[in-house]
């Protein structure tokens, strides 16, 4: 899922998780900033990263880490470019690392990361609590945002002809 190049190199989106948010009922959200290398930075500059097999453990000594995230190779990188898909860890305050590790240990919770973006230049993840959607919820959802387009699109051909 390599994105386009964002406009402003300082803020802007990198990569999204769509599909968190149609397998997940989206619970609490937090932003957190992540520990990088140069070459992992330089790739995100230049959009290519994604999210969708990624998820976030918490560790014993209380720390958060981003996992399964795919962020390429630097392309112009030397020998000292990074590993695609390894560990990253998140740079959350404890008090906060401590409620979403309270919140996994809920039966079904899990924390996902939504997005990957840049503010201010600094590389951070929109991580969420999450409880999973069993298969008819997600039909549900599908339904009802199915149901919302086709009641605007009668209000809008309403609207054209009065």
């Amino acid at each position: 899922m390599a994105a386009k190049k964002a406009a402003d190199p300082k803020n802007g989106m990198i990569a999204q998780n769509k599909r968190a948010r149609h397998d997940y009922t989206i619970e609490d959200t937090l932003e957190a900033g992540l520990v990088l290398t140069g070459t992992e930075v330089k790739s995100l500059r230049e959009g290519r990263a994604s999210l969708s097999e990624s998820f976030v453990t918490v560790d014993k000594r209380g720390e958060m880490w981003l996992e399964g995230a795919n962020i390429p190779e630097y392309l112009n990188g030397t020998w000292t470019n990074h590993a695609p898909k390894r560990k990253r860890k998140l740079l959350l305050h404890a008090v906060q690392i401590e409620k979403f590790a309270r919140g996994i240990q809920a039966k079904g919770y899990t924390i996902v990361p939504l997005s990957l973006y840049f503010s201010n230049g600094r590389a951070k993840v929109q991580i969420a609590l999450a409880k999973g959607k069993r298969e008819y919820d997600k039909r549900q959802a599908l339904r009802e945002a199915q149901d919302k387009r086709d009641a605007q699109r009668a209000m809008r051909e309403h609207n054209m002809r009065g």
